[in-house]
């Protein structure tokens, strides 16, 4: 424990942001980080708890208390290898994982939880400028082949823990660039491309080979990877989203989120858009329906190409500004979230279903609306209509796409659609085949792909070699 006191003398201080009417003009990334001394000074705050909640709060198990004390001291070289041994990309869930963490600090009982992912955002960009994060190649190679089909954030986890174990790694990416909805889903004001970038290439200089534009499946059939591999492990994601059948759902200018939000990032990256039909906001009143992360994406996204207003809706009912902590702590408690995007402008209204879309001309000129009650039925009287020239539909996703891979695979699914393997072997139905991520899990965080995908790779390794030694 760095400072017996220090959560009792330093008040809770986390990262700013740029303010919004300059945020909003380009889709750079606006946190401001935190000084170095008031990094250590965040990090006294950690009380070394007899029971760390923090490290069942974190789905990759990081030892936080360790890297706080370490931080405190100024041993950020140690701090960077300790985060290392459980996370291989900090910096990606330094800037975009919820941070359940921090709702399971103690402190968190006052409202005022160590900033975590503020610390481990600093000890990986320090990492970084310092120049110690380079390749670190196996000592010894094994002869194994494996190959990994997806580079989402469970793929590359998996390719680079493998790597490291001596394997032969080829990920296969039917997209031209690494890094799956992280590259393509998440906008560049939430987490800039070049922090994929520098991680692809670390990768390569331990061995990994990329192939890009290969949708196996489609381009290339998994039992040809089957044939030529030791092991194949899938980790594409969960990419069918969930559709809103009501009338009208048909006219232009109703899309879904993932359809607008990769346009924008390749345009963003200078990559061909992919579309005869762009999507944009412009001039535009714009209609989010669904409150999670990616309709704050479309949020923001849509602001800063210059829509006209933005509003949100979601079909659960508003949440309570406050948990009461006795009865969630230290789990994830269900309360009021204002995201950043949602900051910039947005209107929200909640416990609303859409009955179905008005058009002129074909293009959607309104949604007919609803409010509804705790068990979804409409409330007599309470109908109302927003105007929309788009309509993003961002109401999550349902499974895996099945198209292509997983229907020539013919892996046993499980109820949901998600191909079926268990989290101690991540083995699918089918021999030599794995599955991890979403694609196994359904829809999650990045941080639970991570864990998913270090889980996967030391199956893999202990099943190829009898024996591992990559952490569980």
């Amino acid at each position: 424990m760095g400072k017996v006191t220090g959560f009792l003398e330093i008040e809770r201080r986390d990262r700013g942001y740029n303010p919004a009417a300059d945020r909003i003009r380009n889709f750079k990334e606006f946190v401001i980080p935190l000084s170095e001394e008031a990094t250590k000074d965040q990090a006294s705050r950690c009380m070394s708890c007899g029971i760390p909640y923090c490290h069942n709060g974190c789905p990759v198990n990081n030892q936080i208390p360790d890297w706080n004390d370490l931080v405190y001291h100024g041993d950020w070289a140690n701090a960077l290898r300790n985060l290392h041994s459980t996370n291989n990309f900090p910096e990606f869930t330094g800037r975009i994982c919820p941070a359940p963490c921090e709702a399971s600090c103690t402190l968190n009982l006052q409202d005022a939880p160590v900033t975590i992912k503020t610390i481990e955002c600093a000890i990986v960009d320090r990492g970084w400028k310092e120049g110690w994060i380079v390749p670190e190649p196996a000592k010894t190679l094994t002869g194994k082949r494996v190959a990994i089909v997806g580079s989402g954030p469970a793929g590359l986890a998996a390719a680079q823990q493998l790597a490291r174990a001596g394997h032969e790694v080829h990920v296969f990416e039917k997209h031209a660039k690494a890094g799956g909805l992280l590259r393509y889903g998440i906008p560049d004001f939430k987490m800039e491309k070049h922090l994929i970038d520098r991680r692809i290439k670390q990768m390569e200089g331990e061995g990994v080979v990329f192939h890009y534009n290969i949708n196996v499946g489609i381009d290339r059939s998994i039992a040809d990877l089957k044939a030529n591999y030791d092991a194949v492990i899938m980790a594409g994601g969960a990419e069918k989203p969930r559709d809103i059948p009501v009338p009208g759902r048909d006219l232009a200018g109703i899309h879904f989120a993932m359809d607008f939000l990769p346009q924008q990032n390749r345009r963003v990256s200078h990559e061909p858009v992919k579309s005869n039909a762009p999507i944009l906001a412009n001039g535009k009143h714009v209609v989010v329906i669904g409150g999670g992360d990616t309709g704050s994406d479309c949020i923001g996204t849509s602001i800063r190409q210059g829509a006209l207003s933005v509003t949100q809706i979601e079909i659960m009912p508003q949440p309570p500004e406050k948990e009461n902590k006795l009865l969630t702590w230290p789990n994830w408690p269900m309360k009021m979230r204002t995201s950043s995007s949602q900051q910039e402008g947005a209107e929200r209204d909640f416990a609303v279903n859409t009955v179905s879309f008005e058009g002129e001309d074909g293009a959607v000129k309104a949604l007919h609306c609803v409010h509804v009650d705790e068990k979804f039925q409409p409330i007599p009287g309470t109908e109302f209509s927003i105007a929309a020239d788009l309509v993003l539909l961002a109401m999550g996703f349902v499974s895996p796409l099945h198209d292509g891979m997983v229907s020539e695979l013919g892996a046993e699914l499980d109820p949901r659609g998600n191909v079926k393997a268990d989290t101690m072997h991540y083995k699918t139905s089918v021999e030599k085949v794995y599955a991890t991520g979403d694609m196994r899990r359904g829809q999650s965080l990045v941080v639970w792909a991570i864990r998913e995908g270090r889980q996967a790779a030391r199956a893999v390794d202990l099943d190829l070699m009898g024996k591992t030694t990559l952490p569980r």
